[in-house]
């Protein structure tokens, strides 16, 4: 009698391993091309060169690759080729604003800091804000008045906030103090 029986619940019927396909093998593009130039170069080097896909032009680097400035012929310049219209207007340029209004400047601000404030004289003077601020600021006790002055009203606006902004506004003062 044989013992070696062969039961057919015990076989395995199924693959270990997934079926995988092959990786793809894209032949070169670059070899390929009709266009392109070969050179074989040394040390087992390869240098292809192919033209570019689009019609050469006369400005062009490809055909043409030396500098712009160095060419001793122009090209007329061509009605298709006119750039677009700018984006946005070209900044004016400022001029040097004169020492006697600087003086006049400070002179207004220090005068009367709440009636000649930073965009007032930067109207008045044809300036801006910050220039403003820089030639001709406010004294410290001044500026000390202005933020606290700031602040009340931002705590205002604070006071009507809902419970969770207003914890979570807690938590980052308490946060900030342990820095």
């Amino acid at each position: 009698m044989n013992l070696r029986l062969r039961l057919p619940f015990l076989t395995r019927g199924y693959a270990t391993r997934l079926p995988q396909k092959p990786p793809m093998r894209h032949p070169d593009p670059l070899l390929k091309s009709p266009n392109a130039v070969i050179t074989s170069l040394p040390e087992d080097l390869t240098f292809i060169h192919r033209p570019p896909p689009s019609a050469p032009t006369p400005l062009s680097y490809t055909v043409n690759p030396s500098s712009p400035l160095l060419r001793t012929e122009t090209f007329p310049p061509s009605t298709s080729s006119a750039l677009p219209p700018p984006l946005s207007k070209p900044k004016l340029e400022r001029t040097r604003m004169p020492e006697d209004q600087i003086i006049e400047m400070r002179r207004l601000r220090t005068k009367d800091p709440k009636a000649y404030t930073r965009s007032k004289l930067a109207n008045l003077f044809g300036c801006s804000p910050a220039f403003v601020s820089y030639v001709a600021p406010l004294a410290r006790s001044e500026r000390r008045a202005a933020l606290a002055k700031r602040d009340q009203g931002h705590e205002k606006a604070r006071a009507r906030w809902g419970e969770k902004s207003a914890l979570i506004r807690e938590i980052r003062r308490k946060r900030k103090e342990f820095w």
